[in-house]
């Protein structure tokens, strides 16, 4: 049986933790600023009674500059955070994951940060101390989910005509098999080991017939290092989030072999997640920055606000980018395939606040019981953790958060109402593109119907 996530190398990612290649290669890319006749007013601030007046203006969120940052970046762009009290909140563009993870380590207080963005199920490995250093645990509550699709896995050019798309069965896995047979490896990457990043490409692979573990090398990168591994050769594929696949598929270094929404669509991705300990001294605060949030997501799933959003992302500070590789995306236009075969559907594009199912924003416990699950297939956690899943659950789900805060939003926001606030902790059954199920209340049968996994459920 594979060890728990504390034998995880902290030093070989941080070895793969600089960001230098993808700041030479955004030199020249960056964008001036929008102009302030082309942006809509900012949101108009309420007046708080003591009952939502929060103990605190302020609080530090750190951020990686992909799509699933887009709602803290709003917040602050828009004025919803200062609509709500919190005129002081600091956004932190973070060097990577393994920064962030150090971060909030430190806390604001010792120049780090009290939350952010985070792949999952990074809160609660910081929470159960597997992450960390001397494996302190530092309690986490997960309070939102930030939004839905908006990754894929990028493939070198080199492979073009190799049969590497979603469903490998038809030539692409034993294309892999034989690079492993030859002595070379196909090599792929995701920016965080044992986290969102690393399980799409993993169950990609296996519902293709592909060992993750046996016929490819997968390692850490960060996302800004992405283009740049790519173009160089020195990656075969990569598993990140936009604006990174698209610009891969833009500048003709590679394509987009397929779309995580084709995987799972409507799949959890990204989080809000603070530290417990800032949580237990702002309540109100909490809910503050929550309802801000909400409202961001709610503005940027708007198609009207789409231009001005692309706009205030792909300015220097914050994605540095041409707005071309966000876009299309938002449309839900992605050229995909070894043909480059532009596919044009907005049911794949990032949503923010509703998405096909249900709610976005809302944090589902049974998506955070299919992330320990997964842990648990690859040997990132061993199997009787399962055993534990209702406790490491309900110790960092935020829900009563959620749902407070958006009780008292549709006092003063129109577009969400009662109906808007989920009834279940769980979605539900949750299928994938190979036709496999996942039943919350049944998440040892889910283990038992993979055929590629690293345990015997």
């Amino acid at each position: 049986m594979k060890q728990p996530l504390r034998s995880f190398s902290r030093r070989h990612f941080l070895l793969t933790a600089g960001v230098s290649a993808g700041a030479a290669l955004m030199k020249g890319c960056s964008l001036n600023p929008p102009s302030p006749s082309s942006l809509s007013p900012k949101a108009q601030a309420l007046e708080l009674g003591s009952a939502q007046m929060p103990e605190v203006p302020g609080i530090k969120l750190g951020y990686i500059a992909i799509v699933e940052s887009a709602p803290l970046i709003i917040a602050q762009e828009k004025g919803f955070f200062a609509r709500h009290g919190m005129s002081q909140v600091q956004i932190a563009k973070q060097a990577s994951w393994g920064a962030a993870r150090d971060n909030i380590e430190i806390g604001s207080a010792g120049g780090g940060i009290d939350g952010g963005q985070w792949q999952m199920p990074m809160p609660h490995l910081i929470s159960e101390g597997l992450i960390t250093k001397g494996n302190r645990k530092i309690p986490m509550v997960v309070l939102a989910q930030l939004c839905t699709h908006g990754n894929g896995i990028a493939i070198a050019k080199k492979h073009i005509g190799k049969g590497i798309g979603l469903d490998l069965t038809q030539g692409g896995a034993q294309y892999i098999k034989d690079l492993a047979a030859a002595g070379t490896k196909f090599k792929a990457a995701y920016t965080f080991p044992k986290v969102n990043q690393d399980f799409w490409i993993r169950y990609w692979l296996a519902a293709g017939g592909v060992d993750p573990n046996k016929d490819v090398d997968l390692l850490a990168v960060p996302a800004s290092q992405t283009v740049a591994n790519m173009r160089t050769e020195t990656m075969d594929g990569f598993s990140t989030g936009d604006p990174w696949p698209y610009r891969i598929v833009r500048d003709k270094i590679g394509y987009l072999a397929v779309l995580n929404a084709q995987v799972w669509q409507d799949h959890p991705e990204e989080y809000l997640a603070l530290r417990r300990d800032w949580i237990e001294k702002h309540p109100k605060a909490t809910k503050a920055l929550l309802k801000a949030v909400m409202e961001a997501q709610m503005w940027c799933d708007d198609p009207k606000n789409r231009d001005e959003m692309v706009q205030i992302l792909a300015q220097r500070k914050y994605f540095n980018v041409p707005t071309q590789f966000l876009r299309a995306p938002y449309e839900g236009e992605y050229f995909l395939g070894d043909q480059l075969t532009k596919i044009v559907d907005p049911k794949v594009r990032t949503m923010y606040w509703k998405d096909n199912k249900a709610s976005v924003s809302y944090p589902y416990q049974s998506h955070e019981l299919w992330f320990l699950t997964e842990s648990v297939r690859w040997g990132f956690q061993p199997p009787e953790i399962l055993g534990e899943a209702d406790r490491i659950i309900k110790s960092v789900n935020g829900e009563k958060y959620w749902k407070e805060a958006a009780m008292e939003l549709a006092a003063v926001n129109n577009q969400i109402t009662v109906k808007d606030i989920p009834q279940s902790t769980s979605r539900g059954i949750e299928k994938f593109f190979d036709g496999a199920e996942f039943d919350p209340s049944k998440p040892k049968a889910y283990l038992d119907s993979l055929k590629i996994k690293a345990i015997k459920a």
